[in-house]
């Protein structure tokens, strides 16, 4: 019998979690994430036009019972920098999970002030950050993640690494 993929045992962390939301901002990087959500009739996917709409709408399910993960890639925590402050200061839980640009295998220089500036530009905003580097640990720290979001109303980013979810190639 085939072992299920990292990402499918995300999803069923985030399942477990009882997420019904999940907002994101179109990338290749959560695509699995993305199209299960799609594909699940307890499952509400918002595609976004910025990842700061994310953040809104996390506090949004959360005031309206329900719990919302936001889905986005690196370079658009820069985007969210002003808005963190809403789960920050109000005591709201909040769950990202972040795919990492600018990191191993990257072929894209663009990318790569923000990859590196993202873990500390989170934790400086009062995020606290947790780097998922291996596919065997992925599912648990997501589900350990989930729990302190939304248990302790503590903000969280689950951060992808660029290895774990494999280096984007640029093809002529």
């Amino acid at each position: 019998m085939r072992q299920p993929t990292w990402q499918a045992r995300v999803f069923d962390a985030l399942k477990a979690a009882h997420v019904s939301i999940v907002g994101y901002v179109p990338d290749a990087g959560h695509a699995h994430l993305i199209q299960a959500a799609h594909a699940d009739p307890d499952m509400t996917a918002v595609v976004l036009t910025t990842e700061e709409e994310g953040i809104a709408l996390t506090a949004g399910a959360w005031l309206g019972g329900q719990r919302a993960v936001l889905l986005m890639q690196s370079s658009g925590v820069g985007n969210c920098i002003n808005m963190l402050s809403l789960p920050v200061t109000c005591r709201m839980p909040f769950l990202t999970l972040v795919t990492m640009r600018g990191e191993w295998g990257e072929f894209n220089p663009w990318q790569v002030p923000m990859g590196t500036a993202t873990p500390h530009v989170l934790a400086q905003t009062g995020v606290h950050v947790r780097r998922a580097d291996h596919a065997e640990d992925v599912a648990e720290m997501v589900a350990a993640s989930a729990a302190l979001a939304f248990d302790s109303h503590i903000p969280v980013a689950v951060l992808f690494s660029q290895r774990l979810i494999g280096a984007k190639v640029f093809v002529k």
